[in-house]
């Protein structure tokens, strides 16, 4: 099994240059390799990327002498990437998905990194030695124990992180649980979660409290592109000509990092809050029930859009896959269709009225009062103890892979039961376990 570990650095202003350059030298090869891809493939040819590397080799040190100053992994693994961006692309057509062209790569727009091969870093500790740089510190050391297969070093606004790809054996990728429930879980925009056992969390909402410093930082860093604009002799609100570069002061770039360091701050906060919910979800039950969003369509909407990329119902989504995984947690996913919210969770009668502005409503049938996510949640809880789920064991590690395996088809099995059948006291119960 494979795990990445991110990890911060502390370069030198030396080394943060090298770095810089070396994205430079990565985003350079990308846009000509898929220059000269479009080109043959609009000849008739059929490029392929292994041969294009072997046509840049040919010429980097002729005509880009510059390169010679960047480790050789910085400028040639974007052509794996390439290919690997193009056969998404194919993939994605053949499977009637929104499929999308890689697009060229512009210095301020797109993210900064380049690739190390495993053979060409070596790690001491809290210290990584990097080719051409040497010992770069990092603020911790590698977590996983295992083969490393690579590394790829990232600027995220004025920071520089590593990210070491590790391939570690089944005992340290699977995690122990800590509890063996069931539970379902309705994601929203006035609480991030609301659980089936009637808990609501709340999310931190980062955006909506840093708002007004980005729009404060955002207005100074306008009007300095607008004097590099004016020092430039570019009439106001027109394009910028082709092949013209803003003269950058030192404000400018001030500025930028000002506004790019918020932006950072504002996705490290939604990230830890959600790293910290799907991590408590997964250890805390053997099974978990969620539903599938439309989130692309729900940000079609122009009142919830800011309001649902601030709570990050992707990431949500995203995290609880890997994580049930290691956990060896079943995740149900309720179909996108499913009335969750409009199904009352006594009776199973369905409220056909039920509107999006309506939170609370009253069941017809049997007369019991609902909240609308409490009501939801519990639709959800019903739904994967009902769904034909493994067999989870409290002394199992939660369930491993091999163990999932062995017992899909059964329902969830309530601990006390499991408990019963490992006692081992009365003749009649170990029968009954022996047969399970």
């Amino acid at each position: 099994m494979h795990l990445t570990h991110k990890i911060a650095l502390c370069p030198t202003p030396e080394q943060a240059d090298y770095f810089r350059r070396a994205c430079s030298a990565a985003r350079f090869v990308w846009n000509w390799a898929l220059a000269e891809w479009n080109r043959q493939y609009a000849a008739g040819l059929k490029p392929n990327a292994m041969a294009l590397k072997k046509q840049f080799n040919a010429i980097k040190y002729a005509q880009y002498p510059w390169i010679k100053a960047i480790h050789r992994d910085a400028h040639a693994q974007p052509f794996a990437h390439l290919a690997n961006a193009w056969n998404r692309f194919f993939a994605d057509l053949k499977a009637g998905k929104p499929a999308h062209e890689p697009k060229f790569k512009k210095k301020g727009r797109c993210r900064d990194g380049f690739y190390v091969a495993n053979d060409k870093f070596r790690l001491d500790g809290a210290t990584i030695h990097l080719p051409k740089v040497g010992a770069v510190a990092m603020t911790e050391a590698l977590r996983f124990d295992g083969n490393v297969l690579g590394a790829m070093v990232s600027r995220t606004a004025d920071r520089w992180f590593v990210a070491i790809h590790v391939e570690v054996i089944d005992a340290q990728y699977y995690r122990r649980r800590r509890g063996h429930g069931v539970c379902g879980v309705d994601v929203g925009v006035t609480a991030a979660t609301t659980l089936s056992s009637g808990e609501r969390i709340a999310a931190p909402k980062p955006l909506k409290a840093a708002l007004r410093r980005l729009k404060i930082r955002g207005r100074r860093l306008s009007r300095k592109l607008e004097a590099a604009r004016v020092a430039a002799r570019v009439a106001p609100q027109s394009a910028l000509p082709k092949g013209t570069r803003l003269p950058k002061s030192e404000g400018f770039k001030k500025a930028s990092m000002a506004l790019a360091r918020t932006h950072a701050r504002v996705a490290n906060i939604r990230r830890d809050f959600t790293h910290k919910l799907t991590t408590r979800l997964c250890r805390e039950n053997q099974a978990v029930a969620i539903e599938d969003l439309n989130v692309k369509g729900m940000l079609a909407n122009g009142r919830l859009a800011r309001a649902i990329s601030d709570v990050g119902f992707g990431m949500f989504r995203s995290q609880m896959e890997y994580k049930a995984k290691r956990y060896g947690t079943r995740l149900v996913i309720a179909d996108r269709w499913y009335p969750s919210s409009r199904l009352c969770s006594v009776c199973g009668a369905k409220h056909d009225a039920l509107t999006l502005e309506g939170r609370e409503w009253t069941c017809a049938q049997c007369g019991a009062r609902h909240d609308r996510d409490l009501n939801a949640a519990l639709n959800l809880k019903r739904l994967a103890t009902e769904t034909a789920l493994p067999v989870a064991s409290p002394s199992s590690n939660g369930g491993t892979a091999a163990e999932m395996m062995s017992a899909a088809g059964g329902k969830v099995t309530p601990v006390r039961y499991e408990r019963l059948c490992r006692s081992g006291q009365e003749e009649n119960r170990a029968h009954l376990c022996a047969r399970s």
